[in-house]
């Protein structure tokens, strides 16, 4: 795994005669078309991380909380999901979502809407398809934290005054860190780097993934693919480091 990435990242440095150059680079961050493609997937990635934490979270203390049949139980609906394909998902969500979908004909035939809503082939339909793809892995991630949090921490904290609210803030969060930066690192890194959901559902949108395909399979522009590649494993190594400082930040014991 390691020879091929350094290989990868090695051609990124050699110019047509062989000799060493950063021009690539250069050349990349001048270019405010990249910049742009790149802000864009930070954005989707960003935004998808906080929704799953969003909804993970409660989710994910629901189920820790359950009997163990019916935690199985949920677990199994959870993860049920990965079991379809991307393609299958993203392909359902723009029969949903398109102009003619399900969600624009509910909306119009509510009276709330004159003319069906831009959604599909939108920064904002990619984040509903990298919702659906990752939302389960957090989930479950968050499970396996939370269930080995001590119900006797919890009802300590309510004979000494705490209310619920606080319990929750200042134990169960605190002590869910780990899973939270876990889950956190699992959906952002996927959706920066997915490629099926955001070809599918952005159309012209492009991510930083479709790009990268666009370069290496339709251009034939292996050493800009791989610039573009080498910006994605630094981008992401950076996101990994920035997450577990604030993790240990959060939770200095952990």
């Amino acid at each position: 795994m390691i020879i091929p990435i350094l290989m990868t990242i090695g051609t990124t440095f050699t110019n047509e005669s062989g000799g060493f150059s950063i021009q690539g680079y250069l050349d990349f961050f001048q270019d405010r078309y990249f910049i742009e493609i790149l802000l864009t997937t930070l954005r989707v990635s960003l935004f998808t991380t906080i929704i799953c934490i969003l909804l993970g979270f409660p989710a994910a203390y629901y189920i820790s909380k359950l009997k163990q049949r019916k935690k199985a139980i949920m677990l199994l609906l959870t993860i049920f999901p990965l079991l379809t394909s991307p393609v299958v998902r993203s392909f359902s969500w723009m029969v949903i979502i398109g102009k003619n979908g399900v969600v624009n004909k509910l909306l119009m035939g509510m009276g709330l809407i004159e003319k069906p809503l831009d959604i599909l082939y939108t920064p904002t339909a990619i984040i509903i398809g990298l919702v659906h793809l990752f939302l389960p892995l957090i989930i479950v991630t968050l499970v396996g934290v939370m269930e080995n949090i001590e119900t006797d921490l919890l009802k300590a904290a309510e004979s000494l005054g705490a209310s619920r609210l606080a319990v929750f803030s200042k134990v169960i969060i605190p002590l869910s860190v780990p899973g939270l930066v876990i889950g956190s690192i699992l959906v952002f890194v996927g959706s920066f780097t997915a490629y099926t959901t955001p070809a599918l559902l952005g159309g012209k949108q492009r991510v930083i993934s479709t790009f990268l395909y666009q370069n290496a399979i339709t251009l034939n522009e292996w050493q800009v693919a791989s610039i573009v590649a080498t910006i994605m494993i630094a981008v992401t190594v950076l996101i990994i480091s920035i997450m577990n400082g604030l993790a240990k930040k959060l939770n200095p014991k952990g």
